[in-house]
């Protein structure tokens, strides 16, 4: 492409030296016009670097003028290299750079006039000046809008890292949701379903009835986990569908707590449930994570606070927070989260939604503790937006 682009030149060029070589006009000072050819060759070729090394090029053509007027050899079409020369400094380079190329151009624009005649044409030297600062600013305005395009090219990138980004952190984030609700859901059911069926097993030869009411609460705990899960599924795939979920069960909150206290209970865990203070209408969000937070604390018990273990439920209202505590006297530590579980890490992240805190951990005097605090009024439901 830059052989294409200084082809013209060179042409045009050669050309004029020529011509003018053969009424020996520019024969002066001993010079040929092979001495002609060999300085445009001088003055053109480093032109083809231009783009890669400007501040260089334009450097080696100047110089290269700079000795040819020192000599006192005439100035040729060749010495408009020092132009182009000056063009790619202005259009790749920055403003100071810039700036200096355009003044070496005009100096040299002006040693050259002072060389063709002692009298210089103040006009003509006026109108090259003109012309030398015109290729000046097209150069600038070519690196103006090559940097604007690279600019918006740049944060057009940007803002598509920025999209890509939040849709993996969104991905991510509704992984995690699904990933809290499916444990909540399928690890308290199931856990109650072992709990009845060694129940059974053990009853199944001295206490047939006891059997029996084992296998119906397995039944019971079954299909409403079935169901649980068939409303979780439903709402999931509402959602990527863009639907409504107005044709499935709400999610369960303060009012289901008793319900599962009694599901609690006919397992085989005694379960004292408290409330005090003056109840206050909760968002739905804060009271579905009250619910699993009973849940997950019940389960835990269920599965690692062994036999006789006993558990209590306290909710406390105040005015600007909700305190629930879950506590059981059961073997304590043996209830702390395995490496990799993720009940006590849902429990964080919900009460992490609105601005609450939890804290879990074994009691001194055996058993273990959950005790959970959210805001409620204006203040949990602004966190909540």
């Amino acid at each position: 492409m830059d052989t294409l682009w200084l082809a013209p030149f060179v042409l045009a060029c050669l050309s004029t030296v020529v011509m003018l070589g053969m009424d020996q006009s520019l024969y002066q000072g001993g010079f040929t016009l092979r001495g002609y050819l060999a300085l445009g060759v001088v003055l053109v070729v480093p032109l083809f670097w231009r783009r890669s090394r400007p501040l260089t090029v334009f450097a080696v053509v100047s110089a290269v003028s700079f000795c040819q007027w020192l000599s006192g050899v005439e100035t040729t079409p060749f010495n408009a290299a020092v132009i182009i020369a000056m063009y790619a400094v202005a259009s790749l380079r920055s403003v100071p750079w810039a700036v200096a190329a355009g003044l070496v151009t005009e100096l040299g624009l002006a040693l050259s006039f002072g060389q063709i005649t002692r009298d210089p044409d103040l006009g003509s030297f006026a109108s090259a000046s003109v012309f030398v600062v015109a290729v000046w600013i097209a150069g600038i305005y070519a690196n103006t809008r090559r940097r604007y395009l690279e600019g918006l090219e740049e944060r057009a990138e940007r803002a598509e890292r920025e999209r890509d980004q939040q849709a993996r952190l969104a991905a991510a984030a509704e992984r995690a949701r699904i990933a809290r609700e499916l444990h909540d859901v399928v690890a308290h059911n199931v856990s109650v379903m072992i709990v009845q069926a060694d129940g059974a097993g053990y009853a199944i030869d001295g206490a047939p009835e006891e059997a029996r009411r084992a296998m119906q609460a397995i039944s019971a705990t079954g299909r409403q986990a079935l169901a649980e899960m068939r409303r979780m599924v439903g709402v999931l795939r509402t959602e990527a569908e863009g639907e409504t979920v107005d044709g499935y069960a709400p999610q369960p909150g303060l009012a289901q707590l008793d319900e599962l206290v009694a599901q609690v209970r006919s397992s085989g865990l005694p379960v004292d449930f408290r409330v005090a203070g003056v109840a206050q209408g909760l968002p739905e969000g804060e009271q579905l994570t009250v619910y699993r937070i009973v849940q997950e604390a019940l389960t835990n018990t269920l599965k690692h606070g062994g036999p006789g273990a006993r558990a209590v439920v306290e909710m406390e209202y105040g005015v600007r927070e909700l305190l629930l505590r879950v506590t059981d006297d059961g073997r304590g530590a043996a209830a702390a989260e395995r490496p990799g579980g993720h009940g006590l890490v849902g429990m964080r992240e919900r009460v992490a939604l609105f601005g609450g805190s939890v804290e879990a951990r074994p009691q001194p005097g055996g058993g273990f503790r959950v005790v959970a605090r959210l805001p409620v009024g204006e203040t949990g439901r602004s966190r909540a937006a």
